[in-house]
């Protein structure tokens, strides 16, 4: 409820009557820990909307039928909601409009996901910017929206109502295999809090190494709203008064991943296609490789390249995976797999709690070098010297790689160089490289300069 810009344009309007509609044409795009996450953020906001007086009201269908006739059962004079900004819900707000209209209903979708709409910041000549450095500097120059407060009682209809929120079988979802951390505006508020007091202002120098976890963790929050992005931004905004020089500049490095998410949905909604298509063309087709088993291996956290079997298997225990480690599975599958970044994209999709169309889009295709402000496709990340120097107490490796628990990190970080009998020594249930990097790193850049044109 709080920071929500819709609730507070239907608020000027009179009493409101909540309501949140499961989609299964959205569902269909879902993956089992995102809703779990999603239904106990609804039960907490159910609980919020009940300890005022009203209810969420809670519906299964297509929000064409089900919105017109809750407007006509409550005699609404409108229905609002916040825009997203993918293509498919592009397409669904407009065909809701258009059954709202036809009911003689007033609608309204307000801008809330972000700081800046897309299209809010261009180029100086009009254009959707494709580079982010630039965007990035008018994104922090330009003024924001304050954050909004949650309603009163008396700004709420007095409505109840006994609909269950479905359970995760009912959707047709089996229980994630991770652990999904508890949605609810209070834990992410009290993330943001601790965040801001303390790591912040280590962030830019450690949020790369992921035993350090000097990261806000509120990408889910902030994706499914339990917390709104204005209050988030006043909080970093907060933690920069009275602190100068490298205190300073961490926390403005936190604000450049606020804009980097706003970049992506700026993106995605001037390029819907970008969801399923190449950003950047090239001349031939990338001729990916289908390597079942090495795929297999890759989401199995098997590939013997320990850094990026630490990445996959803490996806697997979390529904999360820490970002520098993100771009290094990202760049192995596109670079050493030589696998189309999209299985990448949508194994993502299936088990991130955070997955985030616009912004899991725009780093597949950035590892990939595919898409916009992409990395140069001759810029190929050598998981073993990621590992080494991000890692190189091996300490978040061994947290996720347990047969690798009692090797030496010396060892840990030259496994693809150590001897077999090396390996069968230091953690004989620890499988050998997959593949070879230097060969594979060879054979991706001629991929590459094949799909360009040069040779």
């Amino acid at each position: 409820m709080a920071d929500n810009r819709p609730l507070v344009e239907a608020d000027a309007d009179g009493p409101v009557v909540p309501v949140f509609v499961f989609d299964r044409d959205v569902l269909e795009h879902a993956g089992p820990p995102r809703v779990a996450f999603m239904l106990d953020a609804l039960e907490s906001l159910r609980e919020g909307y009940r300890s005022r007086g009203s209810d969420l009201l809670i519906r299964e269908g297509d929000p064409r039928e089900v919105l017109p006739e809750l407007a006509e059962r409550f005699d609404a004079d409108a229905v609002t909601w916040g825009r997203d900004y993918s293509g498919l819900a592009r397409e669904r707000d407009a065909e809701v409009r258009r059954a709202l209209d036809e009911a003689g209903v007033a609608r309204e979708a307000v801008h809330d996901a972000v700081c800046h709409e897309p299209g809010a910041i261009r180029t100086n000549d009009g254009d959707p910017y494709s580079v982010f450095t630039y965007f990035g500097r008018k994104w922090h120059d330009r003024e924001k929206h304050p954050s909004v407060d949650p309603p009163d009682s008396e700004q709420l209809a007095e409505v109840s109502d006994d609909e269950p929120i479905p359970t995760l079988g009912e959707l047709g979802f089996e229980e994630p295999e991770a652990k999904i951390p508890p949605a609810s505006t209070a834990e992410a508020r009290e993330r943001l809090e601790s965040f801001c007091g303390d790591d912040i202002y280590r962030y830019e120098e450690h949020r790369d190494y992921p035993a350090e976890a000097c990261t806000s963790r509120l990408s889910a929050h902030l994706k499914f709203g339990t917390i709104g992005i204005r209050e988030v931004y006043e909080a970093t905004e907060a933690a920069k008064q009275g602190v100068e020089g490298d205190r300073r500049e961490s926390v403005e490095e936190f604000q450049d991943q606020l804009a980097w998410r706003e970049f992506y949905a700026q993106v995605l909604y001037f390029d819907p296609e970008v969801v399923t298509e190449n950003y950047k063309e090239y001349e031939q087709e990338i001729d990916w490789q289908e390597d079942e088993d090495a795929i297999q291996a890759w989401k199995d956290g098997r590939t013997g390249y320990p850094i990026v079997d630490a990445g996959m298997r803490q996806l697997r225990e979390e529904a999360y995976m820490h970002n520098r480690v993100r771009m290094i599975v990202a760049s192995f599958l596109t670079k050493d797999l030589l696998v189309d970044w999209r299985v990448g994209y949508e194994w993502f999709r299936e088990k991130l709690v955070d997955h985030d169309t616009a912004n899991d889009n725009g780093g597949w295709q950035w590892a990939a070098s595919t898409g916009t402000d992409a990395q140069p496709y001759f810029r190929i990340f050598n998981p073993m010297t990621q590992g080494e120097r991000y890692d190189p107490d091996a300490k978040y490796i061994k947290r996720y790689v347990p047969e690798l628990r009692e090797a030496d990190p010396e060892i840990i970080h030259s496994w693809h160089e150590a001897s077999l009998t090396q390996r069968r020594s230091a953690a004989p249930e620890y499988p050998d490289p997959i593949v070879d990097h230097s060969e594979r790193r060879e054979a991706a850049i001629e991929m590459f300069e094949t799909a360009r044109g040069e040779s």
